[in-house]
């Protein structure tokens, strides 16, 4: 029964590839003894990953005899080095491109197999190529299973309510947004804006500052270690967002009734009285869960997509970011057997259907197949940007997210701001 359910499963996988207009997936064909008895176990952050867990299902099919098992670590960041040295060494471990260059993780970077080896017959070209992370030597040490990105849900339902477009450019924001708020829309765009962690500000302008920030790399360097003079790159950024403000296009005395990022985001949007809720996608990511939670969207369900925030005349920008990443543990036991169960996962077929489940970004070229991401797929390269292949270090989203909060609730003028950069609290 088991074996029949990842059959059904896997036809229903190539019949939605098929149906989003994507080439037919490959069939996989096991390349080791089907037999072979062994345990994979993977080690992560997050609380759980049922997505995974499908996938491990799938692989049973083909190898009916291996383990495979995902557990969460607490305090992950600190304890994933003393993991890796454990006599209990995982096959596979959560990485993140942070980890790069960072001496604190020097131990963990160690453990991590070379992916981009011939030998494993990873399937790498189905990955967008600006999510995959080289080292100078051309290693690929962690391939991106899911990734983020930045916008705004939209609630196409109202939009179509009220006889208006949605959003383009930067001035037609600025005219449909005014247009709901004659209609009495108290806020045409929400967020969560309590605090400046996972705050709206910072998912307006943090695109923003690294379009302005790509152009010119000299400007990059100057950002990075934080020199005062790079401040001036932000004003762009943070007009939008106190523009935003002035213009009550976000009204935050209402956005400020939300109380986290993601579940009260999601359930507000669900409320079905809000045209557009700024959030990351991983915040979206949660939004088909909670379809059935939420009251209102169960008793009046509407079509909803998630664009990029158009923050100028040629539309918004697609900050293209590998949000979880996979590395293999090469001092592990069945080393073999776990590289081929990265050769099964790295693969369209089983990455698109992984994001479907967990509703994230697939890492993939495929970002139609998913209507809800859609829009993203309509991103001229002009307007696409990966912030970690452009070397955009944390210090640096730490003062525009400041940066932005503060200019938007008036605690900080603008010139404040830019002149402050690299000190901002």
């Amino acid at each position: 029964m088991k074996k029949l359910n990842c059959l059904a499963i896997s036809i229903l996988s190539v019949a939605l590839l098929a149906s989003c207009g994507g080439n037919e997936a490959k069939e996989f064909k096991p390349t080791l003894d089907v037999e072979t008895k062994c345990s994979i176990r993977v080690v992560g952050d997050y609380g759980n990953f049922e997505a995974l867990e499908a996938e491990f299902d799938r692989f049973n099919f083909y190898y009916p005899h291996v383990t495979l098992t995902y557990e969460k670590l607490d305090d992950y960041n600190n304890s994933l080095g003393t993991v890796l040295e454990s006599d209990n060494k995982p096959n596979i471990f959560f990485s993140y491109t942070w980890m790069m260059g960072n001496d604190k993780y020097n131990n963990v970077v160690s453990h991590m197999e070379d992916l981009s080896d011939a030998k494993l017959k990873l399937d790498l070209n189905c990955l967008r190529q600006s999510l995959v992370n080289k080292t100078a030597e051309g290693k690929v040490l962690m391939v991106p299973v899911f990734s983020r990105t930045y916008g705004t849900l939209v609630n196409n339902d109202l939009f179509k309510k009220e006889n208006l477009n949605i959003p383009n450019t930067w001035s037609e924001l600025l005219n449909v947004s005014a247009s709901f708020k004659e209609k009495g829309y108290k806020s045409p765009m929400m967020g969560y804006s309590l605090k400046s962690s996972s705050c709206l500000m910072y998912t307006i302008a943090y695109p923003a500052f690294v379009a302005s920030l790509a152009k010119n790399p000299e400007a990059l360097e100057k950002a990075n270690s934080l020199d005062p003079s790079a401040g001036e790159y932000m004003r762009e950024a943070l007009t939008k967002v106190k523009q935003l403000v002035d213009n009550g296009v976000v009204n935050l005395e209402e956005c400020d009734k939300i109380e986290d990022n993601y579940t009260k985001v999601i359930l507000r949007f669900f409320e079905g009285d809000v045209p557009m809720m700024i959030c990351a996608g991983d915040t979206v990511s949660g939004t088909k869960k909670r379809e059935s939670q939420s009251e209102a969207y169960t008793k009046n369900p509407f079509d909803y997509t998630y664009i990029p925030i158009p923050l100028t005349e040629e539309g918004g920008y697609f900050m293209d970011s590998p949000s979880v990443q996979f590395s293999v543990n090469k001092d592990c036991k069945d080393l073999e057997m776990t590289n081929e169960f990265m050769r099964f996962l790295v693969s369209k077929q089983e990455l698109n259907s992984m994001a479907s489940l967990k509703r994230l970004v697939t890492p993939t070229k495929e970002l139609t197949f998913d209507k809800v991401y859609a829009p993203f797929a309509k991103v001229p390269t002009s307007h696409t940007f990966s912030p970690e292949v452009l070397g955009i270090k944390d210090p640096l989203t730490v003062q525009i997210r400041n940066a932005s909060f503060k200019v938007a609730k008036g605690q900080m003028t603008i010139d404040e701001a830019v002149n402050s950069y690299g000190s901002i609290e």
